[in-house]
């Protein structure tokens, strides 16, 4: 995509045809609840999240303290509290519509709140997750700064963002992101605000080059305003069983790489881990 063009989208996104105080429009919590558990990225990446912090919990003693920011419906944060069984697990989101949907499907305590002025009673944690989320923030370094006042020291972050600004097109624009990121630029991100990287991958291979044509050669192409995205950003959380099933198994071994801590060398996605200065 030309530089122009990409600017002109960053563009449509931050203004997002929403209040600014809202970063995420509400609509979407509905119809992504009712197809997250089947549909294979959802899938796909909760597996990759998972296997990033079993790791990371196994080696914490017992009674340690996971939040995850902008946990949305809870699907993420069901997985986390499946992986946490030693330790405790709390979700915080902005919009009550999201928090409700999290506090009926996974029995965790789920907090309305902005991570920028989070609630006293919350304290300090040892894990903090961000996924998918940092990439709808105007203001990234300032939230990251908010994360390390609530990770203990020595504490992780562990977060996904999207992957390669080239990949921008009307669904970035629909789900209102500020930004796609390059390994390097989240890299930089997070050193500059004092987090060591400890683990950095590029995931959901598979889907890269299938993501790349299609961009090019029809939809993502041509970036329309904020309503006509949303209402072509829909046709992506159909489920085709044939290819939703064919999809999921090609991205499993995904899980294995993540495990190991082995990079993934391109993806539509990254995972990082970075700890807080002990």
């Amino acid at each position: 995509m030309k530089a122009n063009a990409s600017e002109a989208s960053r563009e449509d996104a931050l203004s997002c045809a929403l209040p600014p105080d809202r970063s995420y429009d509400p609509q979407f919590f509905a119809k992504i609840v009712a197809v997250e558990d089947r549909h294979f990225w959802f899938r796909a990446r909760n597996d990759v999240i998972a296997n990033a912090v079993v790791s990371l919990v196994n080696s914490l003693p017992s009674g340690y303290r996971l939040l995850e920011v902008g946990c949305g419906t809870g699907v993420v944060l069901r997985h986390l509290a499946g992986v946490c069984q030693r330790g405790s697990v709390l979700g915080l989101d902005l919009y009550p519509e999201a928090v409700s949907y999290a506090r009926e499907r996974t029995g965790c305590e789920v907090v309305v709140g902005d991570i920028l002025s989070p609630p006293e009673s919350l304290g300090q944690f040892d894990i903090v997750g961000m996924f998918d989320v940092l990439e709808h923030l105007p203001d990234e370094r300032q939230t990251l700064m908010a994360i390390d006042r609530i990770l203990k020291p020595g504490g992780s972050l562990v977060l996904t963002v999207p992957a390669h600004p080239s990949l921008w097109s009307y669904f970035d624009v629909a789900a209102c992101h500020c930004r796609r990121y390059d390994r390097r630029q989240l890299e930089n991100l997070l050193q500059e605000n004092q987090f060591r990287i400890t683990y950095l991958t590029e995931f959901m291979m598979l889907l890269y080059p299938l993501i790349w044509l299609f961009r090019r050669a029809g939809k993502g192409k041509e970036i329309p305003s904020q309503g006509k995205a949303a209402q072509q950003a829909a046709s992506e959380f159909e489920i085709l069983p044939g290819i939703n099933a064919l999809l999921g198994i090609l991205l499993s071994w995904e899980r294995s790489f993540v495990k190991r801590r082995w990079s993934i060398p391109i993806g539509t996605s990254l995972l990082a881990i970075a700890k807080k200065a002990a």
